[in-house]
């Protein structure tokens, strides 16, 4: 016959090994509270360019010529990037000489700087939508 003292030093380690065991599951199975998440972005004002600016950060003014004239409306330049207010699927005259991603190192008018009236012919022959992407062949 085994001893009272050993049967029950048994037991009790079994039965604390069962209440881990259920506390763990417990834990586990237990529902998540759901987390919600709100993600905001502050774009803050268009920059404020004679000519208007590039389509990309840092959305530098660009130059007179640099735009077609498409891109304006009463003068008014109608944006580009997220600051775009044209129409939906809009392809518009961009110049690549006055473009400083493609090699121009010409000066560049400042944010705030007022427009200078030119007469010149605009010469752009690339098509760019309002996030500086290229037309399509076809376009």
């Amino acid at each position: 016959m085994r001893p009272v003292r050993a049967v029950k030093g048994k037991t009790m380690k079994t039965m604390k090994a069962f209440s881990f065991m259920a506390i763990a599951t417990g834990l586990l199975l237990a529902p998540a509270d759901k987390a919600t998440a709100q993600v905001s972005v502050e774009i803050g004002p268009a920059p404020v360019c004679p000519y208007g600016y590039y389509e990309e950060p840092p959305y530098n003014c660009a130059p007179y010529g640099y735009y077609g004239p498409e891109w304006f409306s009463g003068g008014v330049f109608i944006g580009a990037g997220p600051w775009f207010h044209g129409q939906e699927h809009f392809y518009g005259h961009v110049d690549h000489h006055f473009d400083y991603r493609h090699g121009y190192h010409g000066p560049l008018p400042a944010r705030g700087e007022r427009a200078v009236e030119h007469h010149e012919q605009f010469r752009g022959k690339a098509m760019h939508d309002s996030h500086g992407h290229e037309a399509p062949r076809h376009r």
